[in-house]
């Protein structure tokens, strides 16, 4: 009895998985179209695409050798992908969002981690989400939030000066150092955490002073273990089957929990806090005047006009709000972190955009003194021609987020800008304009294979140069993405809901700290490594976690000339 029970059960899955792993692959379209071959069972083709020390290469190669939709491998020889380099089938996939969703796997990794907000969320749950926050990042708010940007980045320079006056203090017997090693990642990280925490929350985490707050530090252990340090095989186990983590929980899995236990509470406070006082100015004739991300959600969320059944609920408000903590703090503090180290490579560069921002508004020394100077310094920094090639250059070279990847909802034709080498019965070969990929297949989405390709953006792709911006080649009117025909703000309906707020955090960055010092190479070579984000970290040290020393020291007038 037992055995014919086990026979009945174990028969069928053992016929679906041979079906799953020998016949079904077979058979897939994506078969059909070139790329690299096979080199064994466990040989899979991510690594070449996925790692920034040599995908340029990689990307550049395929394109020779295969042309611009190719076929690469996943984790198991089932796994076929799409690989796309075509601007024509990178919009079809990034603006049909009903058929190309994020895969189940990286959304319940991110909901484990944040919750299931705007990073998360797929279908009607997304588009309610994302209706409710847009009010949030309209213009004039993001404007409205600048004064609380500038003071922060003003902060952040008077602790630097703090800690090169005791540098300098201790060697007064001595020649003054040519620069302070600080880890600028680190730093700015800090930065950009009390900036979030402010304008998301209204919440002071007091980071750039020091790291005590029980808040900041559940938000960035939780970022920093069970991102920057996943361990592998056992994290995508625990994806695929959750009772990995409920019956046999390690550090990294108890570390999550005790984190989002706090964050639940002291956020969920917040939130409570925040709603309470909307409803007392609501009660009183008034507005409630706060300007934070929190307040527009719950205001936006509360709007007359807004159906009861298209509002979202306090966890949804809570998990975007860790969502904006994730997304706004660790992609804007990389990408200032990035373009910092850029111009301590190229000090010419550092110096022409240094002359710029002193000219157009030389520091105060405590920053603007009134909401309405410091709008009026942020639109001045605004139109600087040289301020903004310098950050479209450093965004299109090191892109914090290096790929993406969606997953087919249904069999679809993807169409395309050239023509696909496919392979038809017989074994001969046509060139057709487009490419079938089946339901379940995977779209690999290379953000920075696009923000490179030689072929699109000069022979000179892979080089820092602002001035490119002067006079891009015209294929770059062609590409996708939200931001200059870049994707490192993604395209199409799930592109980057924060671009403007990003944008103004990092020029107002880079104006308070380049105008009050220079920043050079120190004697530790820096590398890139995609670990969720493309992250810096010094060579031979990857184990110790996103790092990146420059030389630092106060700018002096006129002793660069």
């Amino acid at each position: 009895m037992i055995f014919s029970v086990l026979v009945a059960v174990v028969l069928p899955l053992l016929s679906y998985s041979i079906y799953v792993v020998f016949i079904e692959p077979r058979f897939n379209p994506l078969r059909n179209i070139p790329g690299p071959p096979d080199r064994g069972l466990l040989a899979d083709q991510l690594g070449l695409v996925m790692n920034p020390a040599h995908s340029p290469r990689v990307h550049e190669a395929f394109v020779k050798q295969f042309g611009r939709n190719v076929r690469i491998r996943g984790i198991l020889p089932w796994d076929q992908r799409l690989f796309t380099l075509d601007p024509v089938s990178l919009t079809h996939v990034m603006k049909n969002t009903a058929i190309y969703e994020k895969p189940w796997q990286s959304r319940r990794l991110i909901t484990g981690l944040i919750g299931c907000g705007m990073l998360a969320a797929e279908g009607q749950v997304h588009k309610r989400q994302r209706r409710v926050a847009t009010p949030a990042f309209s213009i004039q708010n993001m404007r409205a939030l600048v004064p609380l940007v500038f003071a922060k980045g003003n902060q952040l320079k008077d602790k630097w000066l703090q800690i090169l006056a005791s540098a300098n203090a201790q060697a007064e017997k001595g020649q003054t150092p040519a620069g302070v090693k600080l880890d600028v990642c680190h730093w700015v990280s800090r930065g950009t955490f009390d900036v979030i925490g402010s304008a998301g929350f209204d919440y002071e985490f007091n980071a750039i002073e020091d790291e005590s707050n029980e808040l900041f530090n559940a938000y960035k252990e939780m970022f920093e273990v069970a991102i920057s340090q996943q361990q592998g095989l056992r994290s995508m186990l625990a994806i695929y089957f959750p009772i990995i983590d409920t019956l046999f929980p390690d550090d990294t899995v108890r570390t999550v929990r005790r984190c989002q236990g706090v964050i639940q509470r002291v956020a969920g406070e917040l939130i409570q806090e925040k709603k309470k006082k909307l409803a007392e100015a609501d009660k009183a004739g008034s507005a409630y005047q706060g300007k934070d991300l929190l307040t527009l959600l719950l205001k936006s969320n509360s709007a007359v006009d807004l159906p009861p059944a298209q509002r979202i609920s306090d966890a949804d408000i809570l998990h975007n709000i860790n969502t904006f903590m994730f997304a706004g703090s660790d992609t804007s503090s990389l990408s200032i972190t990035w373009t910092l180290y850029l111009l301590a490579l190229y000090p010419a560069t550092q110096t022409r955009l240094r002359a710029e921002l002193l000219a157009a508004a030389p520091p105060a020394p405590d920053g603007p003194a009134a909401p309405d100077e410091a709008g009026a310094l942020y639109g001045a920094l605004a139109e600087l021609p040289f301020l903004d090639h310098v950050v479209r250059e450093a965004l299109r070279l090191i892109p914090p987020v290096h790929s993406s990847i969606r997953v087919a909802t249904r069999d679809d034709d993807v169409p395309a800008a050239a023509p696909v080498r496919t392979r038809v019965r017989g074994g001969a070969f046509e060139a057709r304009a487009s490419v079938r990929v089946p339901r379940g297949s995977f779209v690999h989405v290379p953000v920075e294979a696009f923000n490179l390709d030689r072929e699109v953006w000069g022979a000179d792709g892979w080089a820092f140069n602002p001035d490119r911006w002067d006079s891009l080649p015209e294929a770059v009117a062609r590409q996708p993405g939200l931001y200059s025909n870049l994707l490192t703000f993604s395209a199409g309906p799930r592109s980057c809901i924060g671009m403007r707020f990003s944008i103004i955090e990092i020029k107002t960055f880079l104006y308070v700290l380049l105008t009050n010092f220079v920043f050079a190479e120190s004697d530790e070579k820096i590398g890139k490594a995609n670990v969720v984000l493309t992250r810096p970290y010094v060579v031979g040290k990857l184990r110790e976690g996103s790092q990146c020393p420059l030389l630092v020291t106060p700018y002096v007038p006129g002793a660069e000339a």
